[in-house]
């Protein structure tokens, strides 16, 4: 089911995750799209380094649908990093990913362990452990979590060689709702950290790639725009752009206003 991931090597800024390269650095979600056409051109539009799938909803009572589907994920050709949405115990969650590396082939998975049904937030009391049960058998784990250092330091500790912390809770769309402790997790942790949930408009994307994360996760942002295609698009360029900002070294902001416009050929005027 994975695709090779030669098409997804670049030489320029390579994002690697578990030691595997990726040129993108935009992982896409499946679900919620108008339909499965208007999904297999926003992915082709945006080039994701991977799609996330969860193995229950896309389960299907009927053999035809469930075969459409599989179909479709082989057609696009894109990595398939399994998750397990929904899930609100450790148990429930080992079960799910160990289901899903037989269904989709792969050791990668997106570790989700709700603890809350309201805001969808993760179960921090809990997910360290889960993620460290999940390593130790042999599964490649990208936890979703909030923003709280201690909890994402704890993931690393484990085993986790990249983490995932929310900017805002699932689906709002409102943005990076903490910036300090945000641009504190970059500061402290040396693994990747995509952002996962939150993201609206693509200058959020941009400006957590300016700040220095590795990448971003995104699926209601896009697949509820108007025009999903495009929004995948301008995703994909604002990552691009965020993460060109950020190796460029921006300039440090000032108190007050610097001159900008060279003085060469300006009249002095001599007053006596």
């Amino acid at each position: 089911m994975t695709a090779p991931l030669s098409k997804h090597l670049s030489n320029v800024d390579t994002l690697v995750l578990y030691g595997e390269g990726f040129s993108s650095r935009l992982l896409l979600g499946t679900s919620r799209y108008p339909s499965p056409q208007i999904l297999e051109h926003a992915v082709t539009q945006s080039n994701p380094a991977m799609i996330t799938v969860s193995l229950r909803r896309q389960g299907s009572s009927t053999e035809q649908a469930h075969s459409g589907f599989w179909d479709l994920l082989k057609k696009m050709a894109v990595p398939v990093l399994p998750n397990t949405a929904g899930c609100h115990s450790p148990q429930e969650a080992i079960t799910t990913a160990q289901m899903a590396r037989e269904v989709f082939e792969t050791n990668w998975i997106k570790l989700e362990l709700i603890g809350d049904d309201y805001t969808l937030q993760p179960d921090t009391l809990r997910l360290v452990q889960t993620a460290e049960i999940l390593i130790k058998d042999g599964f490649k784990v990208l936890p979703y979590c909030t923003e709280d250092l201690i909890v994402c330091q704890r993931l690393v500790d484990v085993g986790c060689q990249a983490v995932m912390p929310w900017a805002a809770p699932i689906g709002t769309g409102q943005g990076p709702l903490n910036p300090y402790a945000m641009k504190l997790l970059r500061e402290r942790l040396n693994v990747p950290l995509l952002v996962d949930a939150g993201l609206g408009l693509p200058s959020h994307a941009c400006t957590v790639m300016e700040w220095g994360f590795d990448g971003v996760l995104l699926n209601t942002a896009v697949a509820l725009a108007d025009d999903p295609i495009a929004m995948a698009k301008a995703f994909a360029l604002a990552v691009d752009a965020g993460r060109s900002a950020f190796l460029s070294g921006a300039m440090k902001a000032q108190q007050s206003a610097q001159a900008s416009t060279p003085l060469v050929g300006t009249p002095f005027w001599h007053q006596s």
